[in-house]
């Protein structure tokens, strides 16, 4: 556990996700949770005020895996997401 604030290290979490229907309070909320499971793991009451949450928002058709383009597109039909879900992705894609 830290004594001293200033002694803590600093950390940046990365968060990239695909473009999708990511409203401002969801983003939020993501931050606010990953923040505090790292406050958890590391047994503190909250977290430190040097680490950073960086949420990035991938532009559609800018992933790439096994030698090809992914597209959040070819997750709708999977059941990774609700109807609801996808819907509001597809209004947000255009599709």
């Amino acid at each position: 556990m830290f004594k001293d604030p200033t002694d803590a290290d600093r950390v940046l979490i990365d968060v990239a996700v695909m473009d999708a229907n990511w409203r401002e309070e969801v983003r939020a909320e993501v931050i606010r949770r990953v923040l505090a499971a790292m406050a958890d793991s590391c047994g503190l009451q909250k977290p430190s005020p040097s680490w950073w949450v960086n949420f990035r928002v991938i532009d559609e058709g800018s992933w790439g895996s096994s030698g090809d383009v992914l597209s959040i597109l070819s997750l709708l039909g999977t059941g990774v997401f609700t109807e609801e879900k996808t819907k509001a992705i597809r209004a947000v894609m255009g599709s």
